[in-house]
């Protein structure tokens, strides 16, 4: 169900192993890369790949982008805005990019202004909790371009390039895919932090479950989470995976045969806990959030029915290439099904698994949701 979209610039592709593959081999070469400051681990560009060879100058653009705490590895939101970054280089040889990771919210503001100092093209902040030190920083420094992933502003800043994703519409699809698999009648999700940008998630999936229930008069039943009420399981972290493993152990011995945890490096602790119960005889399976993951956690990618996810990678991109290019206009994007910004991740290795019934339902109800005929509440802001 992968809708191509394009966006500020040109066509823009979907996720590949070989893009994912490249990233992680950027972001692995660090010890090779330059600088370390006390606000964090800093990395950029050696200059010394193919793209660099390509060019005799030095690069004249240099995209910057401070990571959550989860860092380029948390095969997450974090991870996927690298990718963008890395895409933004290889389209262009005159751009090169670096990050610094934050060691805590406390080096949010001290990373930022290393980047200001630097005079970066543009600096990309990533995730909801970086919000207010972003606003601040745009508002003192207005000449200075920005991008943020998972945050908006009313109204809209024009040295802010604010990148969201209306998730609660492939989360409803998730939820619906779900409960036509669920074996028990029973599934579950749990939060990192009760954020936005994870409700949202967590909304879509409770309530395509509940329209599967509606349109099949069935009661699949979702543990972890109300729409309704805003109440669920939260580890209180994106990146101990031992909170994700005893959590989904929990909805397992509650008898949840699906799992959807949104809750970044945190997720790949119920990976262990769903792989644990089936090599103990259970039929547990999950969904991963974000990113594809039979690519980003591939060695789980048997357990992964599809993946819940958002085309940060393509907006990241675009934001960098905007910048560099002189079409940069700020304000705020918003991914969805529509424009391809949201989608399911292909079935991989369940392609055979999943009824050939039940994707012809889910391609109706995505339709129905892009032609405004099926709603996807959520409390959470878009």
């Amino acid at each position: 169900m992968a809708i191509g979209k394009k966006r500020k610039g040109g066509d823009v592709k979907l996720t590949s192993r070989k893009l994912f593959a490249f990233a992680g081999a950027l972001a692995l070469s660090s010890a090779a890369l330059v600088g370390v400051g006390s606000a964090g681990a800093f990395a950029g560009a050696s200059g010394k790949g193919p793209a660099a060879r390509h060019s005799p100058k030095a690069a004249k653009f240099v995209g910057c982008m401070v990571t959550d705490t989860g860092g380029i590895d948390d095969r997450s939101f974090n991870a996927s805005s690298w990718q963008g970054m890395t895409e933004a280089k290889a389209a262009d040889p005159n751009i090169t990019v670096k990050y610094l990771q934050s060691k805590s919210t406390s080096t949010y503001v001290p990373n930022i202004n290393a980047f200001i100092a630097q005079k970066c093209g543009i600096i990309v902040t990533v995730g909801f909790l970086m919000g207010t030190a972003t606003e601040a920083a745009a508002k003192a420094h207005p000449t200075q371009k920005f991008a943020i992933v998972d945050y908006t502003y009313k109204p809209p800043f024009k040295n802010i390039d604010a990148l969201v994703f209306n998730t609660v519409q492939d989360g409803f699809l998730g939820g619906y895919l779900a409960a036509g698999m669920t074996k028990t009648g029973k599934v579950a999700t749990y939060g990192g932090m009760k954020l936005p940008t994870v409700t949202i998630y967590m909304d879509g999936f409770w309530d395509g479950v509940r329209y599967y229930n509606n349109v099949h008069h069935t009661k699949v039943k979702v543990l972890g989470w109300t729409e309704r009420t805003q109440t669920g399981e939260f580890t209180g972290t994106f990146t101990n995976q031992t909170k994700g493993e005893t959590v989904t152990k929990t909805f397992i011995s509650e008898g949840a045969d699906i799992i959807f945890p949104v809750a970044g490096n945190v997720g790949l602790g119920s990976a262990k806990a769903v792989q644990n119960a089936d090599n103990a005889g259970g039929h547990v399976n999950m969904f991963w959030v974000d990113t594809d993951g039979c690519i980003s956690a591939a060695q789980y990618c048997k357990y992964f029915i599809t993946s819940v996810t958002k085309g940060i990678q393509s907006a990241v991109k675009n934001a960098v290439l905007s910048a560099a290019h002189g079409t940069y206009k700020g304000g705020n994007y918003i991914g969805t099904l529509a424009n391809g910004g949201v989608l399911l991740a292909p079935f991989h290795l369940w392609t055979k698994r999943v009824p050939a019934s039940l994707k012809a339902q889910l391609k109706r109800v995505e339709l129905g949701i892009i032609h405004g005929k099926i709603p996807t509440p959520t409390k959470s802001p878009v």
